[in-house]
């Protein structure tokens, strides 16, 4: 499985902005696509996962409100719409596999290379 996160970038706090993530390499039919993002000096946190099938969401306390995460399944493809940012939210964003059902904010089995997302002040 390969995915390719895109559509980082610069926006200003209270701004928009929506990341993509491409996968490839495997066909769809459970498990979860989710969101993390890891800040500079800082620990990767969970941000964000939908149920391939049902299309579940989950969210962190953090975002809750502000982003919503969809999925397109005839392109394997998951998005993150991210709204009223803030400064804090500024990281790299990184899209993930879990082919298992369970924790929809863990153990994750793909990884992509991440995108920056800068929200300045």
């Amino acid at each position: 499985v390969q995915l390719q996160a895109s559509g980082g970038g610069l926006v200003q706090a209270g701004g928009s902005l929506r990341v993509s993530c491409a996968a490839s390499g495997s066909t769809f039919s459970s498990g979860y696509m989710g969101w993390f993002r890891q800040a500079p000096g800082k620990e990767r946190e969970f941000v964000a996962s939908i149920y391939w099938s049902g299309g579940s969401t989950y969210y962190a306390d953090s975002v809750k409100g502000r982003f919503t995460i969809s999925r397109d399944n005839a392109k394997n493809s998951v998005y993150l719409q991210m709204n009223s940012l803030k400064p804090e939210d500024t990281a790299v964003y990184l899209c993930a596999r879990k082919v298992m059902y369970g924790r929809p904010s863990t153990a994750y089995d793909y990884w992509g290379q991440g995108t920056l997302v800068t929200v300045s002040s």
